[in-house]
């Protein structure tokens, strides 16, 4: 599952507190952007267990679906699996099982739960600044490891 430069999957955690939008919105952007290249999953600490309507639509707006996606805890992915976990926010209480052996990433995103739409929008375009910027990181390990001897 790790990746070690080889091409193979990285897989990727987002969390946040409910699972209804911030880390949501990550999953749906890194799975697009990710090209074949990632393979993105969602949780929340105390997940909500819906999705914000607003997610939902500010990522309609951008052409991306959540058909299929459900609100889920830590408890319904395979956390020490991972590759990489992002931590959304500074509120979110999140640390990684003793077996995880990946990379834990914090990010400064705010929860945009029960805010307006256009918060919503903001907070989406953060998001997909920082996966750009992440899954660019993976293009430069990826490259380095393969200079390696």
């Amino acid at each position: 599952m790790h990746d070690s430069g080889k091409g193979n999957v990285v897989h990727i955690l987002f969390v946040c507190y409910g699972n209804a939008c911030r880390s949501q919105m990550a999953e749906a952007i890194a799975s697009r952007m990710g090209d074949g290249r990632v393979r993105a999953y969602s949780a929340g600490t105390h997940p909500l267990g819906e999705i914000a309507q607003d997610t939902r639509a500010v990522l309609r707006e951008k052409g991306i679906s959540l058909a299929g996606h459900r609100s889920k805890g830590l408890k319904d992915v395979p956390v020490a699996k991972m590759d990489i976990v992002v931590n959304m926010g500074l509120a979110v209480k999140f640390r990684p099982p003793a077996e995880f052996k990946g990379r834990l990433v914090q990010w400064h995103v705010p929860d945009p739960y029960l805010l307006d739409q256009g918060f919503f929008r903001d907070v989406c375009s953060l998001i997909e600044s920082e996966v750009r910027k992440l899954l660019a990181g993976l293009g430069r390990e990826t490259a380095q490891s393969k200079a390696e001897p």
